[in-house]
């Protein structure tokens, strides 16, 4: 059987102007794609393979939901959805029915096939490209608006939706933003700063919608570099609580990055220049009710919005003459407030509408004289206060405990928040499910599970009311309890889950996060708990890349006022992670030795010896950074006598230090034993992932190091293909942090070596995309300065000195010394060719007194190399002082084995002397350094060399 003939033929269910392909996960509406959640799009292809029959909730439960246990609330909201989704409403087709008591039945007329129709099946399933949620609600009366909007949209890159709470500026914002799904290279993107209690993460709210895992502390700017070259649509939903800070980050990115729009929501317009302003009114609504008709009412946007609602809450509502005065009545009342109406809306069930307007009337007459600018603020506040008080006082207290969440639960934290002596889970799922019907609180059907949530206005109210209610700091004790529990369940699914399952389940719990540690930390009582907390959330910061973050949250509780209550386990954790993430953030800073030192320090007081050979992977790497090779190998040293001791493995930790350190220090035999034990250990050997650790993978550092150490050594093919190795490992870690190393300081460089300048520029390229990505700023820097102005200078491109000259301060001020020399020999030999031939030999000079303090000689004969290339270039009437430059480069490499600085000075001399009349001497130099080479030859200096062996002067 061939693999076509063994792909199941796709199904196909018409219905209306719909279409069902199951196996696709596709419903088309004529022509158009419907956004639907994946369970209701389950729930519909288990009705329409059987139309006419009960499907009863169980099988649907166990269908839908194969390997979960869910509530039957679960089928309900879904339900609702997908009902929603087809349109179904007063005057419109049914398709599916309600059987009280047993299930559901599709009564729609159904035609299948077994083939999906051929236009549907041309049509190719493409990645989302945006994360708009999958449309549950009509859109009453914003039609002209939603126009209005996209066509400010292509004249103006930010346009801003403004009015008050409850009026619908979300929905119309989402709704004009589906419009152009697809329209946008790189997609349409919603940002919600409902939950966001401190302005100051307004770009790392931004980064993580859009999937910027950025490591840096000034996530603004990694924001901006990640944007420049990007065509998208961001929608700033909920701005007006960090209004200051939207607009500031909205005017950096419109200023930084040309392709990308913004659409905002907010109750003010965000006062950026060039801004768009579109305010959203209350929906039309009759002018009098006197003597209106139902056919003339349903005309209007607000009683549309009644009816719908009313007929969800009710199925037997109906709009007719007798009810249509008091409907119209009540929209009015309600100033065509969308939320205001809904609110009303779902108690048809308990009033019948002339009842209902009296209610509603009694309690917005207080509002009479004190209207003003916030009259439609103070009507939404009234209906909700009026909305509350209907509630049974269990509901209310679910809804008050529901408040403290920052944006979205599940069931399971509804549960666990509102559950105690006197509300059991039971009541709970049964309160939840009348409040949501009520429209009190909102729910999000998803693939997984439904999500809820309270809207802004509703959660304020409530908040209000649970802190009047003598309950807030028992619900906040329970919320942070809880959410304690699930950062330590995240972070044990880290290696079991994959990365994009492990986001999709846990992203979008940092915000309550955020909010119980800020009040662990606050509250005196609790600061046991933000400890805890702190420590458990760690992990959680590390996979969403939020380094900073990280470390200011460890430092907090690393105050005396927490002393306390940390535990030594907790002290040691903490100070390794602040000096993990300032070493990553900031570089080597003495503050990132004094951490890791002192958790040092605990971790061998307890006798815990993994624990001491990862904070000595930190120090070593911080030794490394600074240029301290001797201090690193002494690091090394301690780590392989822990090993011993503890009879434990470190998966190489310890002949990764020493081989990085002894080749810097030119002990390249030695290096390479060292780096050669670590890469030929099985890949399962270091059981510690790069996700789990702010550090390097201790395999990949050896591995980057052994092509250094190979290329030096004379054996460049070897080299390489040990850097491509080294390239493939780290793209398979799924770590930006190693794969930039491996691009950038790595591959790039290797290619640059064996003269691959073009491949070499792909790389470093590409590397540089990668750093933006993931807001690596630190590594830009250092390639800038390293792999990206040498290849400048190879081909013959005129570098940017300002820049070169902000790179080495920022290099300087950071501490990161181990490249230092290679940049600063990069300025001088830039400086030189512009003009500046002392500035430049100067700096070149520094770099060779810094290489001989440090004891990193192993560059000293490429230094001297390039030294004499300038003079030579620069100055030819001192070519003595050249040849002095190559005859000593020589010399060097020859003592320290380095044959490939020492064929490259040979080439250098050769062709000096040979511009000179010539020089036995030089030739024979030249080779006898080819003939120390058994491989390479089709790299650039040995085929250098072999043209000038074969054509003698």
């Amino acid at each position: 059987m061939t693999g076509d003939a063994a792909k199941p033929t796709p199904r196909s269910y018409a219905f209306g102007p719909f279409l069902l392909i199951p196996e696709r996960q596709l419903l088309l509406q004529g022509e158009k794609r419907v956004r639907i959640g994946g369970r209701a799009l389950d729930i519909l292809t288990a009705l329409v393979e059987r139309p006419g029959d009960v499907v009863n909730k169980r099988e649907l439960l166990s269908r839908v939901w194969p390997d979960t246990v869910v509530e039957e609330a679960n089928l309900k909201v879904n339900m609702t959805a997908l009902r929603r989704v087809l349109g179904e409403g007063p005057g419109s087709p049914q398709y599916i029915a309600t059987v009280v008591g047993r299930g559901y039945r599709f009564i729609g007329s159904v035609e299948s096939s077994a083939k999906a129709n051929s236009a549907a099946e041309a049509r190719s399933i493409l990645p989302a490209g945006h994360n708009l949620p999958t449309g549950t609600t009509q859109v009453f009366g914003r039609a002209d608006a939603i126009e209005d909007i996209l066509r400010d949209l292509k004249e103006s890159r930010l346009v801003s939706i403004v009015g008050p709470g409850g009026i619908g500026k979300t929905t119309v914002a989402v709704t004009t933003a589906e419009r152009v799904v697809g329209k946008f290279e790189h997609g349409v993107w919603l940002v919600d700063f409902s939950p966001l209690k401190d302005a100051a993460l307004v770009p790392n709210t931004i980064a993580m919608t859009i999937g910027l895992a950025a490591h840096s502390a000034n996530m603004l700017a990694a924001l901006c570099d990640y944007l420049r070259d990007r065509e998208m649509l961001l929608i700033f939903d909920s701005c007006e609580h960090i209004i200051d800070s939207a607009a500031a980050c909205a005017n950096r990115i419109l200023a930084d990055a040309g392709g990308v729009k913004i659409l905002a929501t907010s109750r003010e317009p965000l006062g950026v220049k060039g801004e768009r302003v579109r305010r959203l009114s209350g929906l039309a609504m009759p002018q009098s009710s006197i003597g209106l008709k139902a056919a003339e009412a349903r005309t209007f946007p607000a009683v549309q919005l009644f009816v719908d609602r009313a007929t969800d809450r009710l199925e037997s509502f109906l709009l007719d003459d007798a009810n249509t005065p008091p409907v119209a009545e009540i929209c009015r009342k309600l100033d065509g407030l969308a939320l205001a109406i809904e609110l009303a809306a779902t108690r048809v069930d308990s009033f019948d509408v002339h009842e209902l307007l009296k209610q509603l009337d009694d309690r917005l007459s207080l509002l009479k004289g004190h209207r003003a600018s916030a009259e439609r603020h103070r009507t939404l506040t009234a209906t909700i206060d009026w909305s509350y008080d209907l509630l049974t006082e269990r509901e209310r207290a679910l809804m008050r405990r529901l408040s403290i969440f920052a944006g979205a639960f599940n069931l399971s934290s509804a549960c666990a928040v509102a559950t105690d002596g006197r509300i059991d889970r039971a009541k709970v799922v049964e309160d939840l499910a009348n409040i949501v019907a009520k429209s009190l609180v909102a729910a999000d059907v998803g693939d997984v599970e439904v999500q809820y949530r309270q809207l802004d206005t509703s959660r304020a109210y409530a908040l209000e009311k649970l802190a009047a209610s003598g309950e807030l700091d028992g619900v906040r004790r329970r919320h942070a309890e809880h959410f304690l529990a699930l950062a330590e369940r995240a972070a044990s699914e880290v290696d079991r889950l994959s990365r994009a399952e492990w986001l999709a389940r846990y992203t979008h719990r940092l915000d309550d996060i955020r909010n119980a540690l800020n009040w662990a930390s606050a509250d005196p009582d609790a600061a046991a708990l933000g400890v805890k907390l702190t420590v458990a959330a760690i992990p959680f910061w590390k996979i969403l890349s939020l380094v900073d973050e990280c470390r200011s949250a460890a430092e907090r509780v690393l105050e005396d006022r927490f002393e306390a209550y940390r535990s030594a386990h907790d002290e040691l954790t903490l100070r390794q992670t602040v000096g993990a993430t300032l070493l990553h953030v900031r570089g080597p800073l003495p503050e990132v030795k004094a951490a890791l030192s002192m958790a040092l320090q605990i971790a061998e007081s307890l006798g815990d010896s993994a624990l001491q050979l990862e904070c000595l992977d930190g120090i070593s790497e911080y030794e490394l950074w600074t240029g301290d090779s001797r201090a690193a190998l002494a690091v090394s040293e301690k780590t392989r006598a822990i090993e011993a001791k503890g009879q434990l493995f470190a998966g190489g930790s310890a002949d990764a230090q020493a081989g990085s350190a002894l080749e810097q220090l030119g002990a390249l035999s030695a290096s390479r034993r060292h780096l050669e034990t670590v890469v030929n250990l099985p890949l399962s050997s270091d059981s510690r992932t790069d996700v789990a650790r702010f550090e390097f993978n201790q395999r990949l550092i050896a591995r980057g190091s052994l092509a250094s150490v190979l290329w030096l050594q004379g054996f460049p093919d070897q080299a390489v293909n040990t850097a491509r190795q080294q390239r493939e490992e780290a793209e398979a870690s799924n770590y930006a942090v190693s794969y930039c190393y491996a691009l950038l300081l790595c591959s790039a460089t290797m290619l640059l070596h064996v003269r691959n300048y073009d491949a070499a520029n792909r790389y470093i390229s590409f590397g540089l995309q990668q750093a933006t990505t993931h807001g690596l700023t630190f590594w830009r820097t250092m390639t800038t300065g390293g792999s990206l102005c040498r290849w400048q200078l190879y081909t013959g491109h005129r570098p940017d000195l300002a820049e070169l000259r902000r790179v080495l301060a920022k290099v300087r001020e950071g501490g990161f010394r181990m490249k230092y020399p290679h940049y600063l020999t990069n300025f001088g030999e830039a400086l030189a060719r512009q003009g500046d031939l002392q500035g430049g030999l100067a700096a070149i000079d520094d770099a060779m007194a810094l290489c001989e303090e440090t004891g990193q000689t192993v560059i000293i004969p490429e230094i001297m190399r390039i030294k004499g290339n300038v003079i030579r270039f620069e100055d030819p009437t001192r070519s003595d002082r050249a040849a002095e430059c190559y005859l000593r480069s020589i010399g060097q490499a020859r003592r320290d084995g380095t044959p490939s600085w020492e064929l490259r000075s040979a080439i250098s001399l050769v062709k000096l002397a040979r511009a000179r009349g010539g020089d036995t001497q030089a030739e024979e130099m030249l080779a006898a350094a080819y003939n120390r080479f058994t491989e390479g030859f089709t790299t650039g200096d040995l085929r250098r060399a072999r043209t000038l062996l074969d054509n003698p002067a």
